[in-house]
């Protein structure tokens, strides 16, 4: 008991000092941008005392939706990533390596063809292709007892066959090309509260379930032997955590567009900070997954503002040579995660 006490009190500076991250991040992303807005006007604006002008406008309407979507996207991508890194046992998973971005991209596009002003059903669309590529990512994993590197490579191969469809996708229906562009590259501009409502309320759900089983996390990590040795039923909690994972990816890249390897370099940060104990990653992987999509986007507007680079450029720009680090250090026979 004394020991859990002392490791509680241990983290609880480092929480603080995430939360206090956030604020920072969440006031610099309300307040930067194209046009710059004071301290003074923030600060009004937020308690209440400017009621109307620019300003106001600006930050209610624009920023704060914005901030809102940056923060769900942090917090989706980031958890279904070190749920993926859990159940498949493979520190190199991701929703993107894996092709779980790419099966929930492809089935938002086809819902912007066949349903095209109804933005609602894109998202139990890119629930839907998130979980079958899931599935079949994993089914390959566990069924054929592939490496993880033959897990990571099949997950690309995936991704690049539904890039191709999306891509053709595009081709062909031209009439949505500005829509698509914007949606494959990742961007999170133009939200609106009702674009954003559902899906804030669905990723926080599926968080807090998720930390409601976290200790399940702990469990499959220690391998299937022990897992079931300890009475539980690994295929039952692994599907539950897939599901997990997939709706809380589906879910942002249904209003963000196709975010990069946020799942994939957040989640091996907080380790390390807290080493394996899930019921400390979760939450410590969702602050700083809300900190990093922040402060990219932050970036991507203010780069070469007066205009924007979309926040899944800057993404990639980071992810792409870390994930190639991660797979140089698997090569070398260093262990991950």
């Amino acid at each position: 008991m004394r020991a859990g006490k002392a490791q509680t009190f241990k983290e609880t500076p480092v929480f603080f000092l995430l939360f206090l991250m956030l604020l920072c991040a969440c006031l610099a992303s309300i307040a930067l941008g194209s046009v710059p807005i004071c301290l003074p006007d923030l600060l009004g604006v937020l308690s209440g005392r400017i009621r109307e002008g620019t300003e106001y406008t600006l930050i209610w309407q624009i920023r704060i939706p914005r901030t809102l979507a940056c923060l769900g996207a942090g917090l989706g991508l980031s958890s279904s990533g070190l749920i993926l890194q859990n159940v498949m046992n493979n520190a190199l998973a991701s929703p993107n390596t894996i092709g779980v971005n790419s099966g929930a991209g492809f089935a938002v596009m086809l819902s912007m063809v066949f349903f095209p002003t109804a933005i609602e059903v894109r998202g139990p669309f890119a629930f839907i292709g998130a979980l079958v590529t899931a599935l079949l990512i994993f089914g390959l994993a566990y069924l054929t007892d592939s490496s993880r590197i033959t897990v990571i490579l099949a997950g690309i191969t995936v991704s690049a066959f539904l890039g191709a469809g999306m891509s053709l996708i595009k081709i062909l229906d031209s009439d949505l090309l500005i829509n698509i562009n914007t949606f494959l590259v990742g961007s999170l501009s133009a939200m609106s509260y009702s674009q954003i409502a559902i899906p804030l309320v669905m990723i926080v759900i599926a968080f807090l379930i998720t930390a409601l089983l976290s200790r399940g996390l702990n469990i499959l990590s220690l391998g299937d032997d022990i897992a079931s040795g300890l009475g539980m039923n690994v295929s039952r909690i692994r599907l539950i955590f897939l599901i997990l994972a997939s709706l809380l990816a589906g879910t942002v890249i249904s209003y963000a567009g196709l975010i990069s390897f946020v799942g994939l370099i957040v989640p091996h940060i907080a380790r390390k900070i807290f080493a394996n104990d899930n019921r400390l990653l979760l939450p410590a992987s969702g602050l700083l997954g809300a900190v990093y999509v922040l402060l990219c986007d932050l970036l991507g507007r203010t780069l070469i503002a007066p205009y924007e680079l979309p926040a899944g450029i800057i993404m990639s720009f980071i992810g792409g040579p870390f994930f190639l680090y991660l797979l140089l250090r698997k090569k070398g026979g260093r262990r991950l995660g």
